[in-house]
């Protein structure tokens, strides 16, 4: 078994991971697990962590912290290496947690501690997002799903006012909240090189199924399969979204008539209104924005 660097996000889930941290270390040990860790001091320095431990030739990297965390190893490990080469773990301690669900890795500390003692490798997909912001051009990775639209001003609201509240609550909260003030946008949209101009409310790039704390906007993704399933959801009103919130968790929204569900490998938004855009729940920045599938780029301790 390799020995693997772990990095503990001690902020993650409203400051939880700080307070269960001693028991997760404990759970590793019990397991057989050898490992070092290092905690972040601030946003971003899971990056650098990751990043590091690449370099010094660990061969597992262990995220504890939510879905945020994960993405800022992600980023640093493909930095270093975008070939897979080291593999990621995940002890999930987060508000979300909704990669994990499509992985299927367990939610409890226990359980996710022993299957590192004796990981399978899963090579999936990753995907990348570029973006403005501060008037500059940006680039992230991401592991689960990029949104555009009402999902990223979603995120913005729920980071700022409900993070406490827990992973459905906060989300939930948020949304209702967005609901006040949201407005439609008109875009131009191309998929794989084909362009469509419509007026949406969002833009949701799945790379995973859910999303939101337990939402199912993308019933049918596969994190191995080379394509994005690519949610659209048109020009609906606040009764509409309303409506559908409880079928998006259930995962049978797709039949409603404003929504529109497409696989693509490259996408391109552009638009002349303010469009936000968030990755794995981490607000980011603006459009115009171009998102691409990352093949076979990230492997995963199952």
């Amino acid at each position: 078994m390799a020995y693997a660097k772990v990095i503990v996000n001690p902020n993650a889930g409203a400051g939880a991971t700080a307070r269960r941290w001693p028991q997760v270390k404990e759970l590793l040990r019990q397991s057989g697990v050898r490992f070092d860790y290092e905690l972040t001091e601030a946003p971003g320095h899971a990056t650098d962590l990751a990043r590091s431990a690449a370099e010094k030739g660990y061969e597992l990297v262990v995220s504890v912290g939510g879905d945020g965390t994960m993405n800022e190893i992600v980023n640093g490990l493909y930095e270093f290496c975008s070939d897979g080469r080291v593999m990621l773990g995940i002890i999930s301690t987060g508000t979300g947690s909704d990669y994990i669900r499509t992985l299927g890795i367990p939610r409890s500390c226990k359980d996710a501690c022993c299957c590192l003692s004796n990981p399978r490798r899963m090579v999936v997909d990753l995907g990348a997002v570029e973006y403005v912001s501060n008037g500059q051009t940006a680039r992230r990775i991401f592991v689960n799903f990029a949104g555009l639209g009402f999902d990223a001003e979603v995120v913005r609201i729920t980071a700022q006012k409900f993070k406490s509240l827990g992973s459905m609550l906060s989300y939930l909260a948020g949304v209702l909240t967005c609901l006040l003030r949201h407005r439609n946008k008109d875009i131009v949209l191309r998929f794989d090189g084909v362009t469509e101009e419509r007026r949406v409310c969002e833009v949701l790039v799945c790379n995973g199924r859910y999303g939101g704390g337990g939402m199912l906007p993308a019933p049918d993704a596969d994190v191995a399969d080379g394509l994005f399933d690519v949610l659209i959801i048109e020009d609906a009103s606040r009764l509409d979204l309303l409506w559908s919130l409880p079928r998006i968790y259930r995962g049978t929204h797709l039949t409603h008539p404003k929504v529109a569900m497409k696989q693509a490998r490259n996408i391109e938004i552009d638009t002349l209104e303010e469009l936000l855009v968030q990755a794995d729940g981490e607000l980011l920045g603006k459009a115009p924005a171009r998102v691409w599938v990352l093949p076979a780029a990230l492997t995963i301790a199952v």
